[in-house]
């Protein structure tokens, strides 16, 4: 018994170094499950399954916690078309594998979805999170972007330097800070141009997001549909510096201090990479 000591001790200090490393992730989603197009054209949307399920798994295979939230506390709807092996590597397994998951944790469930809204993540208090992630999809566009929720967690995030992870169209919702995110978004809308803000706090970061070039190939998505803008060209207005791939639909992942973005569904999981890169 007493040569089995050194080694509990060793087992504990071991569990204790493990637990001590485990973060706290938020992942943000929208509320929307359709994004309103010009003329009045609806396209049914949400988020992608990959650019969730992909950071959501490696997060949780490497121990850390995962709390989910959406502006109103809805439950969030995956984008059907995004529920495709060609996401997945072309392995129907792996695309069943999570979507399995997704099942798991109820999440798109009405009744029993697991998702916090904004307000409650506000009362909990944002020290509780070491970083978030907020995936891609068409539906950030109609509602991320223009969050006043999300705009206070997101400036608690970078006054703080926390990861703040964002991948395809998700980084729009990075406008949800701006200081007149109305009049912003309305110019945007109208003249496809805005007045450059003063004093945004991601003014001069290096970002990327889907590209316009991967906007006008997927066009045919929207059944024929136009968007009000791309994300490329707003966040460029609000003052970001645009990074893109060198071919389209290739993994782009760019750093620039808390901010980690990714350019499309190939980028997630390397997104995911960085993301735990920095949490350890």
């Amino acid at each position: 018994m007493k040569r089995l000591a050194p080694l509990a001790a060793a087992l504990l200090l071991a569990l204790g170094s493990a637990q001590a490393k485990a973060a706290h992730v938020l992942v943000v989603l929208s509320d929307a499950d359709h994004l309103d197009l010009r003329d009045g054209e609806v396209y049914p949307t949400g988020f992608y399954l990959n650019e969730l399920m992909q950071p959501v798994r490696a997060l949780r295979d490497a121990g850390h916690e995962v709390t989910f939230a959406t502006p109103q506390g809805r439950a969030p709807t995956v984008d059907r078309s995004s529920i495709d092996k060609a996401y997945f590597g072309n392995e129907a397994a792996a695309l069943k594998a999570h979507e399995d998951l997704l099942a798991q944790l109820k999440l798109t469930s009405s009744a029993q979805s697991p998702v916090l809204s904004l307000a409650r993540v506000e009362q909990i208090g944002y020290g509780a999170f070491d970083a978030v992630y907020i995936p891609g999809g068409h539906a950030p566009m109609q509602d991320l972007l223009a969050s006043p929720a999300l705009g206070r967690l997101l400036g608690d995030f970078h006054a703080h330097g926390k990861p703040t992870a964002l991948v395809c169209h998700g980084p729009i919702a990075l406008l949800s800070t701006l200081p007149d995110n109305a009049t912003f978004l309305r110019q945007m809308e109208r003249d496809n141009r805005a007045a450059r803000p003063p004093q945004w706090i991601y003014a001069g970061y290096r970002v990327t997001v889907i590209s316009n070039d991967e906007e006008e190939q997927a066009k045919g998505l929207l059944n024929g549909g136009t968007m009000k803008f791309y994300p490329q060209t707003a966040l460029q207005q609000a003052g970001v510096q645009y990074r893109s791939n060198t071919q389209p639909w290739q993994s782009n992942v760019v750093i620039d201090r808390e901010l980690i973005t990714g350019q499309n569904p190939a980028s997630a999981l390397d997104v995911a990479k960085v993301l735990l890169e920095r949490l350890d």
